[in-house]
């Protein structure tokens, strides 16, 4: 994960240094709610019995919204759950992280970026998965960039990013609908940060990445919808069952 904390990014305006005002009481939906310092997840239905780390041959490099990381709904964090060698860097456009610069320059990796090929003025620089075996023959890891927050503002990373203007885009073909309940998504294809990351995954090689990511997502989905629902979970749900039996392995 980036050193930039938390407490840096809040306190401090990355473009100028200046301290910034103190942020208000956090009073949304849910602030009141006890939560699990584990998962972030209400204790009600703890997510942390179903934790399981795996390795894969891909990387994730989430570049995530500052708005995002307040957000106990954010998917992003159930990759770096998954996946520990996942990096999450906070974006602003004025003030690129450092690290992520000089990662992007690390021979080691061959960066892309998850994005719909649906406009012109990038058409070539469009790749398809056959580029990420290209990359792994090579010798390099490949590393999918996710655009980490909503629509809009993925929209507004991926256009405001000089830095990442001459990598290639990698679009996500995929007929799956979206079986996020925490948020409504303008449509059912719009597939949020953690299916997209599991899907990208599956589809490059890392079958079992992707498998647990996705039975993580799942996890995660029903615990907090129950918990919208003030019902605890009386028995674990397939997804969850999945994730006990392969952490007793």
């Amino acid at each position: 994960m980036s050193k930039q904390t938390s407490g840096d990014f809040t306190a401090r305006d990355p473009a100028t240094g200046h301290p910034r005002p103190p942020r208000r009481e956090f009073k949304a939906r849910g602030s009141f709610v006890e939560r699990c310092p584990g998962c972030n997840l209400p204790r009600l239905n703890c997510l942390c019995p179903y934790r399981l780390t795996v390795e894969s041959t891909a990387r994730v490099w989430l570049l995530t919204h500052p708005l995002e990381h307040h957000k106990p709904t954010n998917t992003g964090r159930l990759i770096h759950d998954v996946l520990p060698t996942t990096e999450v860097f906070t974006w602003y456009r004025t003030a690129p992280d450092e690290r992520l610069l000089a990662l992007l320059e690390d021979d080691r990796f061959a960066p892309f970026v998850i994005f719909p090929d649906d406009q012109p003025d990038y058409a070539d620089r469009v790749v398809g998965l056959d580029a990420v075996a290209s990359v792994k023959g090579d010798g390099k890891t490949p590393v999918f960039i996710l655009l980490d927050g909503t629509w809009r503002q993925a929209r507004r990373i991926f256009r405001k990013s000089p830095y990442l203007d001459s990598l290639p885009v990698l679009p996500l073909v995929s007929e799956r609908l979206t079986r996020y309940q925490l948020r409504k998504p303008a449509s059912a294809a719009h597939l949020c940060t953690a299916e997209v990351a599991a899907e990208l995954l599956r589809q490059s090689g890392d079958t079992l990445a992707g498998d647990v990511l996705d039975d993580y997502f799942d996890a995660f989905n029903d615990s907090y919808a129950a918990s919208r629902r003030f019902e605890k979970l009386l028995e674990p749900t397939p997804a969850m069952k999945r994730l006990q039996t392969r952490r007793t392995r």
